[in-house]
């Protein structure tokens, strides 16, 4: 048993099929397959059980998983932090996030992060959704993902740093745009913009609109707040976003309007680690960066 194999088992079980992580890979799928059977063979059990479309743990694949990515995860923290004594203010923090994120949330960290740490590299890995930056951040020694917090995730600890009212976005010559504020029943019969509803921020929606019973159409989705926004200006319909950071206000010469909806809970996003006792101390500098960010920006949580 080595550590590439429980590597490649764990990378197995969370993907759900061997093909997909010897792509991941670059090897064959009879290469990924004997890392598992050396396992099964030291384990004397059947660690996985094959269906038609991928395979599942068993139960002593799951305790072997989770054990494993357990260790994994703190050998990866434990050598990043020896990395990092090592090369002094020269070493690197990882981040997964959203690719609308950096702009919004983290611009001037960046800036600033920059100027103090020269000689470290910064490196970002977009997903699509706060799952799959879960996902990310469980599987490779990525220090941070930027997420919309949401229910608990096993392995994963999360902070939040902003609380984003909802506005609904429209264009300026629309019927709402003069009104100070919308109410939730005037959001029953308009047609969404609608956010994926397998995203958090999306779930997170459609649950508070269940509760409020309010109920809408939508003939148009997306995968971002920036492309709701974007096809709100352009006069497709109307969006439901979290008001970020850098957006337009009244008076600045943008087509589109963003009026504030009370009613609605704030959505809350920010850090998520595995763990942050081991985070290095350049990866809880840059995490520092981008929350003092949000507080200057009077987005905090």
């Amino acid at each position: 048993m080595t550590l590439d194999d429980l590597r490649v088992f764990v990378a197995v079980c969370r993907a759900g099929s061997l093909s997909a992580v010897a792509r991941d890979l670059s090897c064959t799928q009879s290469a990924v397959s004997q890392h598992v059977k050396r396992l099964e063979r030291e384990t004397g059990m059947s660690l996985l059980e094959r269906q038609p479309r991928g395979v599942v743990p068993t139960t002593a694949g799951r305790i072997l998983c989770d054990a494993a990515a357990d260790g994994i995860s703190g050998l990866d923290l434990a050598l990043r932090r020896l990395g990092d004594l090592v090369n002094g203010e020269s070493g690197s923090v990882r981040i997964t996030t959203g690719g609308t994120t950096v702009r919004h949330f983290m611009a001037e960290a960046i800036v600033s992060f920059r100027r103090r740490y020269p000689k470290v590299s910064l490196e970002f890995q977009t997903e699509t959704s706060s799952r799959g930056c879960f996902d990310a951040l469980l599987a490779s020694n990525l220090d941070l993902a930027w997420i919309t917090v949401g229910a608990p995730v096993r392995g994963i600890e999360q902070r939040p740093v902003a609380d984003l009212p909802w506005v609904l976005a429209m264009r300026s010559d629309d019927p709402l745009a003069a009104r100070p504020h919308i109410d939730a029943p005037d959001l029953t019969g308009i047609r969404l913009i609608r956010l994926p509803p397998n995203s958090t921020s999306g779930a997170h929606l459609d649950t508070v609109f269940a509760e409020l019973g309010i109920r809408t159409g939508s003939d148009t989705s997306v995968a971002d707040w920036d492309t709701a926004l974007l096809l709100a200006e352009l006069g497709l319909g109307h969006a439901v976003v979290p008001a970020v950071p850098a957006l337009p206000t009244p008076g600045d010469g943008s087509p589109l309007r963003l009026i504030p909806i009370p009613a609605l809970p704030p959505l809350s996003v920010g850090w998520a680690v595995r763990r942050w006792d081991a985070l290095s101390p350049l990866a809880r500098s840059f995490a520092d960066a981008v929350a003092a960010s949000c507080t200057k920006t009077h987005i905090t949580a």
